[in-house]
């Protein structure tokens, strides 16, 4: 069996594979995990081809379980009978100077039955036409306005990826999934004004299946909302986040939902913060990593445990963290893994894909006729602007200043708060819930935040 960059990944060979192997070797227990990927990818500029890219990768990890119970890992990629057994013999080697604080175990549920979900798998297009398309996507931006006269960013992507679980308790799973994602950021200019930039992203199982013309419309249209710019005083203001900035806002701070960084003290959360009120009654949060709308959705994690639907925030009130195999044995308070696991040199913790609903609260906050509001469209410098320890962000943003209904582009400012006091200062959730990449969020309105201008 050779690398399974080139061939598909053969789950019953490579389980007898590792279970002689490990017989051999006088392994009892061990386990595998791979992710295979077939990506292509291409860029352009002004009518010509910037960047074509075609990659087959492949990340597998072996753990190998001693006599004392500790964990050894190691990584391979070469899956003969051969390689197999120098991968467990390095990972056993290894197992001497495991974790002997808090060693993983397999996850009990590596073994339960999978709902499978229903992903058809869409054909790899030749990386040709890959070009002509999006070639003809930046025309139609260009030509959309006077203002727009390049497009620096921009993509269109393919892959396909294929996962396996195995251990020697008996389980297998293996899944594979496509998607293609598209993104189009042009920049737009006028005399004597500073460019201005936004954009759209899209994603589907297939580039067939892509709403090219819908991200053309919104990249286009964003970018040109932002070309008649005032600066705006600095003071304190409601927020209208939309769907895009509360989901990235949510995400900087995920250690507040995460039995991982709570262990570590890390986490704006402890233990004890189960069933408190940590936002507004009128805050719903869930991980749904098989939400139908969740591109390429996993079915089960690194550690083999199913996914599904977890409650985080349910009207204001914390529910769940995510656990793997090893937080949750942990805590010993009947906590289970929940399918947010990821396998590597230390087992990791995640959220997936996150699902917010809210109840209307202040009917009288709209977009339509608001004013003296600002309506965040985008968040910058996330990784730089956030403490996620201490709960503290401030943030560039994209946005307009809301006046009757009409909007008017901000020149450059910032947004800064307490993630505590933002939650619990949400006055209101408008409209249906909207899809991006990193979840589904209706707008969510807040309360007095400080929203600084540019000096």
């Amino acid at each position: 069996m050779t690398s399974p960059s080139s061939v598909a990944l053969d789950s019953t060979a490579l389980r007898q594979h590792m279970a002689e192997g490990a017989s051999r070797m006088g392994i009892a227990t061990w386990d595998l995990g791979i992710t295979c990927g077939h990506d292509a990818s291409v860029q352009v500029d002004r009518g010509e081809p910037k960047q074509l890219k075609a990659r087959q990768s492949t990340t597998a990890m072996v753990r190998v379980w001693n006599g004392q119970g500790l964990v050894g890992i190691t990584s391979t990629n070469d899956f003969s009978p051969t390689g197999l057994t120098a991968a467990l013999e390095g990972a056993r080697q290894a197992s001497a100077f495991g974790d002997v604080q808090s060693p993983p175990r397999l996850s009990a549920q590596a073994q339960d039955p999978l709902t499978l979900l229903d992903q058809p798998q869409h054909p790899a297009l030749p990386i040709h036409v890959l070009l002509e398309q999006l070639l003809d996507a930046e025309r139609q931006v260009l030509n959309c306005h006077q203002a727009i006269s390049t497009l620096p960013y921009n993509g269109l992507s393919q892959s396909r990826r294929e996962r396996l679980y195995i251990n020697s308790a008996g389980a297998l799973r293996n899944q594979t999934t496509t998607s293609a994602t598209l993104w189009l950021y042009p920049r737009a200019e006028e005399a004597g004004r500073k460019p201005r930039s936004a954009g759209a992203v899209r994603l589907a199982p297939g580039v067939d299946a892509l709403d090219m013309e819908g991200c053309i419309d919104e990249a286009t249209e964003r970018t040109i909302s932002h070309l008649d710019y005032a600066p705006i005083d600095t003071g304190i203001y409601t927020v209208c986040f939309g769907p895009e900035a509360f989901l990235d806002l949510l995400w900087a701070f995920g250690s507040m939902v995460n039995a991982q960084a709570v262990l570590d003290g890390v986490s704006l959360s402890q233990r004890s913060s189960l069933g408190t009120q940590v936002a507004s009654p009128l805050l719903t949060v869930a991980d749904d990593a098989r939400h139908p709308r969740h591109v390429a959705a996993p079915e089960f994690d690194g550690e083999g445990t199913p996914t599904r639907r977890l409650p985080l925030i349910e009207e204001g009130h914390l529910r769940h963290f995510l656990h793997s195999e090893g937080t949750a044995r942990t805590f010993a308070d009947g906590s289970v893994a929940t399918g947010h696991a990821a396998m590597g040199a230390k087992v990791t913790v995640g959220p997936q894909w996150l699902d917010v609903e809210g109840r209307r609260g202040d009917s009288s906050l709209s977009c339509q006729g608001s004013s003296g509001v600002v309506l965040i469209d985008s968040l910058s410098a996330l990784h730089a602007g956030v403490k996620a320890s201490q709960g503290s962000f401030s943030l560039p943003f994209d946005g307009w200043l809301l006046s009757g209904g009409e909007r008017r582009s901000i020149e450059a400012a910032t947004v800064a708060g307490d993630i505590r006091s933002t939650l619990q200062n949400i006055v209101a959730c408008e409209g249906e819930p909207q899809c991006t990449p990193s979840g589904c969020s209706p707008h969510i309105w807040v309360e007095g935040l400080t929203i600084t201008g540019e000096a």
